[in-house]
């Protein structure tokens, strides 16, 4: 019994062992990962990562990760001329493949979501143009026009949607007019307008958009992504 004993204390031991080990690993590859992780054709702020799933080394050894959460913030693009800033981005990396000496790293399939904030989105926004949250779901579009040379401001409700899976379209539902010529013409083209959205981390797409009080919500999913290399 006495030798049983000593048996069991030399396992749980080993075992404390192991997993500390194991998870020194995970916090030094984390911070690896982390300095590694490239947006094409943009820069970013800062990256996290969190690797999932245990044991970690036994994952390593067969070059495959089970799952890997990557927050980024400050992504900056320029798509078409014009500079659009993603203000936070997380992403869940599914069966993570490690290659190149582990140097880079894909994704079979990833799911996550793109925040872009409305002071973002005023700076991408047609000169002048204020843009806000508007409420159930929509959002508020301010803009200043010139009519017989004195400046009229109006302010719209606009519906927010994507194009072609990559641009991001604010559409005015209607505009006030007060009779004017071609007034409704004016204020359209300071508040109705259209970016595309690049810097995205290379295999990630846009599935679906939502006005939201904290910003322009985007889901995005993708295969084959790159996470590192």
């Amino acid at each position: 019994m006495r030798a049983l004993r000593i048996l069991l204390v030399i396992v749980v031991v080993l075992g404390g062992i192991f997993v500390a080990v194991d998870r020194a690993a995970v916090y030094f590859a984390e911070s690896e990962v982390e300095g590694r992780v490239q947006v094409t054709g943009a820069t970013t702020g800062s990256t996290d990562v969190s690797i999932k799933g245990f044991p970690f080394l036994t994952q390593v050894a067969g070059k495959q990760l089970d799952k890997v959460d990557v927050k980024i913030n400050g992504i900056e693009a320029d798509a078409d001329g014009q500079r659009v800033r993603i203000s936070r981005m997380n992403a869940a990396l599914h069966e993570v493949k490690l290659a190149d000496g582990y140097s880079s790293a894909t994704a079979t399939r990833a799911t996550g979501t793109a925040v872009i904030s409305y002071e973002d989105l005023t700076q991408a926004a047609s000169d002048g143009a204020v843009v806000e949250y508007g409420g159930n779901g929509k959002v508020k579009v301010t803009g200043t026009v010139d009519v017989l040379g004195k400046p009229l401001s109006r302010s719209v409700l606009s519906t927010v949607s994507l194009v072609d899976g990559h641009t991001i379209k604010l559409h005015a539902d209607e505009v006030p007019g007060e009779d004017i010529p071609g007034i409704e013409g004016l204020v359209r083209g300071k508040t109705d307008f259209e970016r595309e959205i690049g810097g995205l981390p290379s295999g990630l797409k846009l599935q679906k958009i939502q006005a939201t009080a904290d910003g322009l919500v985007i889901s995005v999913t993708g295969t084959d992504v790159q996470l590192a290399g």
